[in-house]
């Protein structure tokens, strides 16, 4: 048996940056520091963190006044640092850059008197995040269905924006579909980030070379779902992994070659584990695809001034 690694893979730089800002603020500030909602989607990195003194919450309430408190990568509403800091909490935005980016055309579209539309899951952290950063009404969206019978008062002043982690697959049928309702609508290709994109096409080659797919990351991570279904899409059977606890033996019978994967917040660490496991039970060589190099990096958030 065979494994082929997809390339590129794991952490992405939003998450990066997430996670660095978090341990560099443990470090200047001392344990406890508070984290609104999960930093990254995957449960490992939780865990880590937590052990380090990181403190998750779904509520700022719950945090103690003057407590030092980091936003997570997904973003959070206008609505979210306005009670912040009527708590008097000392907070680091750790929003990723690109989804920040996104926040700013959300912003923009409202001042310029656009009805702003975002394609993505309304329960994700990162859609909340970003239809709170208008004091206006948001259509949010996922379906033709939903774009046919969205009521609007301006049908010639119409704006969307995406969320990060969709796949293309997700939002080209709908994006089609609003252009079509609305001729004059605006809004760019897609906002989908580069990583998401970069890992969603290295699974499509990597499925045509595989029997078997298997994607590292946490149930409740969007773009490790978005790679899953990728995958699927085309023809093959494709597992959604923590680790390789998750694997089931069966799934490998009578297969000759393994894809493996991950998504953008799942460590390297967790692949290496899957890789043993695989060895274990029969795999005899690894190769990793050619893949796009990714150069982006960002900087940590927050770290190069006192907080008030």
């Amino acid at each position: 048996m065979e494994i082929i690694l997809a390339n590129p893979r794991g952490f992405c730089a939003g998450v990066i940056r997430a996670i660095k800002t978090v341990r560099l603020t443990l470090e200047k500030y001392g344990a406890p520091v508070y984290v609104l909602h999960e930093i990254v989607h995957n449960k490992h990195v939780i865990q880590e963190l937590r052990k380090q003194g990181a403190v998750f919450v779904e509520n700022l309430a719950d945090i103690p006044t003057r407590a030092v408190t980091i936003f997570s990568a997904h973003g959070v509403s206008r609505a979210v640092e306005k009670q912040a800091t009527e708590l008097g909490l000392r907070t680091i935005d750790a929003t990723c850059p690109l989804v920040a980016s996104v926040h700013r055309m959300v912003s923009k579209y409202h001042k310029e008197g656009y009805s702003v539309v975002i394609i993505g899951h309304r329960d994700h952290p990162e859609v909340e995040g970003t239809a709170g950063r208008i004091n206006g009404h948001v259509h949010l969206i996922s379906t033709v269905e939903e774009v046919r019978t969205m009521k609007v008062n301006d049908s010639s002043r119409m704006a969307y924006v995406t969320q990060t982690t969709l796949s293309h697959d997700d939002i080209v049928e709908v994006r089609k579909a609003l252009e079509n309702r609305f001729p004059d609508i605006k809004g760019p290709a897609s906002n989908i980030c580069y990583a998401t994109q970069n890992r969603q096409n290295a699974v499509k080659e990597l499925a045509g070379k595989t029997d078997v797919l298997f994607v590292v990351g946490s149930k409740n991570s969007s773009n490790s779902n978005r790679l899953k279904e990728v995958g699927m899409r085309q023809g093959i059977d494709c597992y959604l992994i923590d680790d390789a606890g998750d694997i089931d033996p069966g799934w490998l019978e009578g297969i000759q070659r393994v894809g493996v994967t991950a998504g953008a917040s799942a460590p390297e660490r967790l692949v290496d584990g899957v890789i043993n496991w695989l060895r274990h039970h029969g795999a005899t060589t690894v190769q990793e695809m050619v893949g796009k190099k990714e150069e982006v990096r960002f900087e940590p958030a927050g770290l190069d001034e006192e907080l008030s």
